[in-house]
């Protein structure tokens, strides 16, 4: 394990070769837990051990409190590949693409009016009807509600991008809109159609124009450029495509649709996921600077749906329940997402907390479960070194 006073080093070096490629920017003062600094050896002691276990050929685990930041990583690029990490290592997000891109365009598209939660998908997509689909709103594909079914191989069933998308739309629900949770990505393609319907522009550009751009994002994008490549933690060696991904979405549906979905394709680092979940936090409590989002509509996509009975999911979002990512310590108002290739996020209102693990657990194969405990051991770990802290108001 690595020493508390070389990893500090280290990450201060890192934070400033960030700060350096942004340009002047003040330093990131370090957390402080009950006016002390933070012991955060259990937290890397976690991490270190899970990836000398075989968890992940590397993983980042980033802590954000009020704005003040840890950053610790440990173990290499790939399986194959023994370049150190960094807090500026981009990672595929899988599945973080549908909080951090599509529900955050959502957000913005219902602040504005140009989206209401509870209008029926077919006010925006007319071809999405037939049978029990007109009875299916914008809550129920944002909730995982809708009866759509969980998946579907575009990739096999679909001769191209054009056919892949409208036999989304055609998909026959399974169960009634409302009455069964079932986790969809083929509800967050529809999502993706609402919002490129409605702006009349890709999800890809809706975000880089309302978010990314707009809170500095510097390495979060769909489609990263070549020049990254030498950053970027490789996936899995896909069978499909009969090579190693890396650079390029491991979702095979996100592929096929040209690299750019809503339910996955987003590539980040944990750096820049702080950032985003400091101003998610910041737009909660109405304040702070960035791009705005009105303070109520944040805490409705950020909060407990109950559409269906016993369900945790808010609008896009989770929340905490037994068993899950969120741990155990984290507070029932904490919203949060996982990613199939080893990422996960939570944020903490009541403690101004953000929570980053990023790793690529599928490098270099899916069949690898070892990461799954991690994620909430990480949750807990942060929620007692932190301890309590005021609550926002």
């Amino acid at each position: 394990m690595p020493r508390i006073d070389v990893r500090r080093i280290a990450v201060g070096a890192a934070l400033a070769a960030a700060a350096a490629c942004r340009g002047p920017a003040a330093p990131t003062p370090a957390p402080a837990c009950g006016g002390a600094p933070c012991a955060w050896t259990p937290l890397v002691g976690a991490v270190d051990s899970a990836v000398r276990a075989g968890a992940a050929p590397g993983a980042v685990v980033a802590v954000s409190i009020g704005g003040a930041r840890f950053f610790h990583q440990t173990g290499q690029l790939g399986f194959d590949e023994p370049t150190p990490i960094s807090p500026r290592t981009v990672y595929d997000l899988a599945s973080l693409t549908k909080v951090v891109a599509l529900t955050t365009v959502m957000m913005t598209a219902v602040d504005e009016g140009k989206v209401r939660l509870d209008e029926p998908v077919r006010t925006y997509l007319p071809e999405f009807a037939g049978g029990m689909k007109d009875r299916v709103t914008v809550r129920h594909l944002l909730t995982h509600s809708s009866g759509l079914p969980a998946h579907r191989p575009l990739w096999r069933d679909a001769t191209d991008p054009t056919t892949a998308r409208a036999l989304v739309l055609a998909t026959p629900l399974d169960t009634v809109p409302g009455t069964r949770m079932v986790y969809s990505d083929l509800g967050a393609i529809t999502l993706t159609q609402i919002l490129e319907r409605v702006y009349r522009r890709p999800i890809d550009r809706l975000f880089q124009d309302r978010v990314a751009s707009k809170l500095h994002l510097g390495s979060t994008r769909f489609l990263p450029p070549s020049d990254w490549l030498g950053r970027i933690a490789p996936t899995e060696r896909d069978p499909w495509r009969g090579r190693l991904v890396r650079g390029e979405v491991h979702d095979e549906n996100a592929a096929f649709l040209g690299g750019v979905s809503g339910h996955a394709g987003l590539f980040s680092t944990a750096e820049d996921l702080l950032t985003f979940g400091e101003w998610l936090l910041r737009q909660r409590a109405d304040s702070g600077h960035g791009p705005r989002i009105r303070a109520e509509v944040v805490r409705e996509f950020t909060r407990r749906q109950d559409v269906v009975a016993g369900s945790s999911r808010a609008l896009g979002w989770d929340t905490p329940s037994p068993g899950s990512s969120a741990g155990t310590r984290l507070s029932p108002e904490s919203f949060g997402h996982t990613g199939f290739t080893g990422t996960s996020i939570w944020l903490d209102p009541t403690r101004s907390l953000v929570v980053v693990l990023l790793s690529n657990r599928v490098n270099p194969t899916r069949d690898n479960p070892r990461l799954a405990p991690l994620r909430a051991l990480v949750a807990d770990r942060v929620a007692e070194i932190v301890g309590e802290r005021p609550r926002d108001r």
